[in-house]
């Protein structure tokens, strides 16, 4: 078992890692939009904003892995509101094009930071 980190996204706000890596399969912590050196503030502009941003910070954490948006098998998305699935199912469509991971999406009361978005996923390295 391996912790992985990089700058290219933000580090762990809580006691946990960016991403585990265990055998041929890397498992990404959630992300928020947080940009990578942000001091801790979500980036604004409501959330698509804040999907492309989390979307960023993932692909950062499995490429650190090893691995690539290509290569994830699972991913959950977090919601505060599920009105906001429209929107950004497209973003996520952008970020995965033809892949289509397995994926859970649910809304939830609250997400760190006060964020409107968060996504956390599995990977197969190489």
């Amino acid at each position: 078992m391996e912790a992985i980190h990089t700058d290219g996204a933000p580090a762990a706000i809580g006691p946990y890692s960016q991403a585990i890596k265990v055998g041929e399969l890397l498992f990404c912590s959630g992300q928020i939009a947080l940009p990578a050196g942000s001091g801790g503030s979500l980036v604004e502009g409501g959330v698509e904003a804040e999907a492309r941003q989390s979307l960023t910070n993932l692909k950062a954490v499995l490429e650190a892995g090893g691995a690539s948006l290509g290569s994830v098998v699972k991913t959950t998305v977090f919601l505060l509101q599920m009105e906001d699935f429209p929107a950004v199912n497209a973003i996520y469509a952008e970020f995965f094009g033809d892949h289509r991971p397995a994926r859970a999406c649910v809304a939830v009361s609250q997400l760190p930071k006060g964020a409107l978005f968060e996504i956390d996923a599995v990977a197969k390295i190489g």
